[in-house]
């Protein structure tokens, strides 16, 4: 069995999610979702929209999605590279949280 493991805070879920997700999908038998948590967030100085909580439970209804898991801390990743496949995937063009958040006047 093949799992693929990607990284994102997916806040303001928007369309370049769904399609990363998606196309992730394509590359696995089981796809896991690791969520930065709020403290992962705050050690970059950045803040989510949502809390985890939230976040987690919008990721969990994409039909791609097997398992979300928090990011809880830096460590966590080379864990998880060792156990998990990993694949670098393009971002969708033309849209991303920080240009939705920019274009509110909210970042």
């Amino acid at each position: 069995m093949k799992t693929v493991l990607t990284y994102g805070t997916f806040d303001l879920l928007h369309k370049g999610h769904v399609r990363l997700l998606k196309r992730a999908a394509t590359l696995r038998d089981k796809l896991i979702v690791e969520l930065s948590s709020e403290k992962v967030k705050a050690l970059k100085g950045k803040n989510a929209s949502m809390f985890c909580e939230n976040r987690k439970y919008a990721s969990e209804e994409i039909k791609y999605v097997d398992l979300v898991i928090p990011e809880n801390n830096w460590k966590q990743k080379v864990k998880d590279v060792l156990e998990y496949k990993v694949v670098y995937l393009l971002r969708t063009e033309g849209i991303s949280t920080t240009k939705i958040k920019k274009d509110l006047g909210t970042d």
